[in-house]
C-alpha cells in the first residue's frame, strides 16, 4: 500500500490505484478545479453519510500508518465509535494495547472541552496545542488527531463557534508543523448549513486511506466575506458527491 497522503496524477495515477471508485467515473468532473493532490494539507475534512463505522477502516489505516511513522495519534469521538476504532486497527496489524500503553495512542471519549455541556473553544485549541508540544517533548515526530464534529461540540449541539473553531485550527496547523488531522463530518448528524461552513473552512478533502482532494471551495479565513457570496448549490453538490462516493469498497 502506498504511503497515506501520497497520490499520483489524475489521468493516470487516479484510475491506476482507485479502480473503479466513483470519483474517477466522472463524478467530479464537473469540479475543474479539482485536482488529486500532490501535497496533502495537514488539516483535513471527511464528509461522509450512513453509519459512522463505514469510514472506520480508512481512519484507522491512517492512524496505523502514522503510528509506523513515530507519531503520536489521538481519536476522540463516542464509546461505540472508540471501541470500532480499537478492533479496525487491530485488524489493519496495529498492536492496539501497546501502542495505548506506551501513550502513542490515544483513544477517548472524553469531553473535558465542554463547559457545563457547551463547547469550549478555547479549551479545545490549547488542549490541542499542549498535546502537539507535549507529543514532541515525547520524541514524537508530531501528533496526529482525528474527532467527530457532533461528539466534540457536545449535547447542546451549538454550532455558532464552528467557523471560528476551524479557522483558529487553520492558525494553529499553520502555526505547528508537527500537527495533522482529519475533522469529520457526519451529514445525517449535522445542520446543512454546518457542513456548508466546514466544506469551506478546510483547503483538503478526505475521502481515503489514499486518496485526497484540493478543495475548490475552500475560503481563508481572511476571506471570510466571501462565505455571504457563494453559490450554496454548489457547495451542497460537492457535499452530496463526498457523501455519497467516499465510502471505501
Amino acid at each position: 500500500m502506498r504511503e497515506v497522503g501520497k497520490t499520483q496524477s489524475c489521468d493516470q495515477g487516479t484510475q491506476a490505484k482507485s479502480g473503479n471508485h466513483p470519483i474517477v467515473a466522472g463524478h467530479f468532473s464537473v469540479y475543474n478545479l479539482l485536482q488529486i493532490m500532490a501535497s496533502v494539507s495537514r488539516h483535513q475534512c471527511l464528509i461522509y453519510e450512513g453509519s459512522p463505522s463505514l469510514m472506520l477502516r480508512s481512519i484507522a489505516e491512517v492512524a496505523r500508518q502514522k503510528l509506523k511513522e513515530g507519531h503520536r495519534c489521538v481519536y476522540l469521538n463516542s464509546p461505540p465509535m472508540v471501541a470500532g476504532m480499537k478492533s479496525y486497527l487491530a485488524a489493519a496489524g496495529a498492536d492496539v494495547a501497546r501502542e495505548i500503553s506506551r501513550g502513542s495512542l490515544v483513544l477517548s471519549s472524553d469531553q473535558n472541552h465542554l463547559a457545563q455541556g457547551a463547547f469550549d473553544l478555547d479549551q479545545m485549541i490549547q488542549t490541542l496545542e499542549f498535546s502537539m508540544e507535549q507529543a514532541v517533548r515525547d520524541g514524537y515526530k508530531g501528533l496526529w488527531a482525528s474527532g467527530d464534529m457532533t461528539w466534540e461540540f457536545g449535547p447542546q449541539r451549538d454550532f455558532n463557534k464552528l467557523i471560528e473553531y476551524e479557522w483558529r485550527l487553520e492558525e494553529l496547523f499553520r502555526k505547528g508543523p508537527h500537527l495533522s488531522g482529519i475533522c469529520q463530518y457526519h451529514k445525517d448528524t449535522l445542520p446543512r448549513e454546518v457542513l456548508r461552513l466546514g466544506l469551506q473552512s478546510h483547503q483538503n478533502l478526505f475521502v481515503s486511506e489514499t486518496l485526497s482532494l484540493v478543495n475548490p471551495h475552500y475560503v481563508p479565513a481572511k476571506l471570510s466575506g466571501a462565505f455571504v457570496a457563494i453559490d450554496s448549490s454548489a457547495l451542497d453538490q460537492m457535499i452530496f458527491q463526498l457523501s455519497t462516493h467516499q465510502k471505501p469498497n
